[in-house]
């Protein structure tokens, strides 16, 4: 029977891989012509790299600091240099770096995926169809780039512990253990991880009444490789006195009514930073195969499936929860709830659902109730509509790479200042300033979740004016500030005013000798300010290219 055939599956690993690579084929045929997500990737961590890359700081001590970034980033809240994507970056362009990540991720998350299943959930060999397609499916999910394999390497993850909590003695599964924190983060996928492992371990000393210390060891080795690898994060944490951005994050503020709004939206769609797109085919199957258990009576046979299901809810619960007002008390005695943000044990459903995902098509194919053409037309489907979710499709009516940055354009716009960067300091208005930090300018405003709240409390007082007409923005700055910028009542939490706007600033008032008091000189404006002079801002003149999403109206700060 062909679906017994190791060769049939070896042939569906070989299809797989060769969709992955078509699946990536856009940025390394485009280039910085590729179009990729803005929100926490073209914003902020790609620029970063660069600027770490620059600074001259990558082994920086850890009190070390980054002059380019608001007169003196730490150091540590930027990457550590034994992360892996650092190194892409260090050594490759930024498009191939780039490509390059997306490919190690996505073929380790596919490898990943299809040993835990075909080793610990789905071993008959008339499963391989679902085992490959679910494997794939999860590796083309629209995972969060700078992730890495936060989440994506869960399933890796999972076969090395579980192949050690059943004894098995193998280097391998050391391996995973050791090289896996090297590309991945553990506030933004594997501390909540190793917390489920941590669980899972006293589940079975206390269900077995026997504990087992090799799990334990497996676990705590893990969790150190991780300390060692982000040791800049963990000092930051233990030893840094001075206050950061990170204490004025409130999260605790939605009525109860909202929380069970979000909980059921975060079920159904998912989240941006870990992506599922599992609402339309995924979970329908997933509801089907739960009724049939409960319908036919097979959920003793079925407790896998049931706990996973169950595990996907109250995950989403948590994470709505978390922003549940009722915390304010908790959060105003124990600091440590706003500073970290235990909501993203949601990180974990990728994983859960994928895994769900695989064990219902199982249930309802060995139920008889689908055959195995709608199997494959279901995986098809899913296939499809992540293949919809391609960088190139989804943000095709964003700026490319090398529009968004508009390297050419910056530089004329350096060499129009002429003056050593160094010397002076840059703010943004209308487009992000990651922009002007790719480029090698100096700013005072930056998109960063840890800076010292001493210079926040600076910088607000140049947008104290602005912060005081619009609410929205007040919040967002004061009770958050990861975005450092200039922001203005007029445009609100918006960034990305390409060259064809029509927006207009007619009532700015900013500071500016508050801007002046930071070094600041210049500002760069994606739309006219018409207001200028009363902000002692002179235009001096308007850059525009069409290489270039941007319209740049370069304002100098006047003399005193």
């Amino acid at each position: 029977m062909v679906l017994t055939n190791p060769c049939y599956e070896r042939k569906l690993i070989l299809l797989s891989f060769a969709i992955i690579l078509l699946y990536l084929s856009p940025l390394f045929v485009l280039g910085e012509n590729a179009h990729i997500r803005v929100h926490d990737n073209l914003d902020s961590n790609i620029a970063w790299y660069k600027v770490l890359i620059n600074s001259g700081e990558l082994f920086g001590d850890i009190n070390a600091a980054i002059p380019q970034v608001i007169n003196g980033l730490p150091r540590n809240a930027l990457a550590s240099e034994f992360s892996g994507i650092v190194w892409l970056y260090a050594l490759f362009p930024t498009m191939i770096a780039y490509g390059l990540s997306q490919a190690i991720t996505r073929l380790v998350a596919f490898w990943g995926m299809y040993i835990l299943l075909k080793k610990h959930f789905l071993q008959n060999n008339e499963w391989a169809l679902i085992r490959v397609g679910a494997a794939l499916a999860f590796a083309l999910t629209p995972f969060w780039p700078s992730g890495m394999l936060s989440t994506l390497g869960m399933p890796l993850a999972l076969w090395a512990f579980l192949n050690i909590r059943n004894g098995e003695r193998s280097w391998k599964n050391i391996a995973v253990l050791i090289l896996l924190p090297f590309y991945s983060s553990f506030v933004l996928g594997f501390f909540f991880f190793l917390t489920g492992m941590a669980l899972l371990w006293l589940w079975d000393g206390i269900s077995r009444k026997g504990w087992n210390f090799r799990f334990l060891i497996s676990i705590a080795l893990m969790t150190l490789m991780f300390l060692l690898v982000e040791y800049r994060l963990v000092a930051s944490f233990l030893f840094t006195t001075e206050p950061n951005s990170r204490d004025e994050y409130f999260h605790a503020r939605l009525p109860l009514w909202r929380v069970i709004r979000l909980t059921f939206k975060n079920f159904i769609l998912g989240h941006t930073h870990v992506m599922t797109v599992h609402g339309l085919f995924i979970l329908p199957v997933i509801l089907m195969a739960l009724f049939l258990i409960f319908y036919r009576k097979i959920w003793r046979q079925e407790k896998t499936f049931l706990f996973l299901f169950t595990l996907n809810f109250v995950l989403s619960a948590w994470y709505a929860f978390w922003f549940y007002k009722g915390w304010l008390p908790l959060t105003q005695r124990f600091h440590v709830l706003d500073t970290f943000n235990f909501a993203r044990f949601h990180f974990l459903r990728p994983l859960v659902i994928y895994l769900g995902f695989a064990i219902a098509l199982r249930i309802l194919w060995q139920e008889k109730v689908f055959s195995k053409g709608m199997v494959i037309a279901i995986l098809c489907l899913q296939l499809v509509i992540l293949g919809m979710f391609n960088d190139e499709i989804i943000y095709h009516k964003k700026p490319s790479v090398k529009e968004f940055y508009a390297t050419e354009q910056f530089h004329e716009i350096k060499e129009f200042i002429g003056l050593p960067p160094e010397t002076y300091r840059v703010a943004s208005i209308g487009i992000h300033p990651a922009i002007a930090q790719y480029n090698g300018f100096y700013t005072l405003d930056t998109y960063n979740n840890f800076y010292p709240l001493s210079y926040k409390y600076k910088f607000r007082k140049i947008i104290a004016q602005e912060l005081a007409k619009n609410k929205t923005i007040k919040e967002y700055f004061d009770e958050w500030g990861g975005r450092c910028y200039l922001f203005t009542d007029e445009l609100g939490k918006h960034y990305m005013f390409k060259k064809n706007s029509k927006a207009k600033l007619s009532n700015l008032q900013l500071d500016m000798t508050a801007f002046k008091d930071l070094e600041g000189g210049y500002i760069f404006s994606s739309i006219p300010i018409l207001n200028a002079a009363e902000n002692q801002l002179v235009l001096e003149r308007t850059f525009i290219s069409e290489k270039s999403a941007w319209k740049i109206y370069l304002y100098r700060v006047m003399e005193a």
